[in-house]
């Protein structure tokens, strides 16, 4: 999975050809979770706040 930014240890990455809806993934060492583009909601997955704040900054 391509990686569009590293932000410390929050790497948010996205395929070209995903499922839908469409999507990018919050990684970090503890958590993943797929945020929807429309409205940045977390779709699935867990993310703690703190690491959902830099990714969506």
């Amino acid at each position: 999975m391509p990686t569009l930014a590293t932000l410390g240890n929050v790497l948010i990455r996205m395929f070209a050809d995903d499922h839908n809806p469409p999507h990018f993934h919050i990684v970090t060492p503890d958590h993943e979770a797929l945020i929807r583009l429309s409205d940045l909601s977390v779709v699935a997955g867990s993310i703690d706040r703190r690491s959902l704040a830099v990714a969506l900054d």
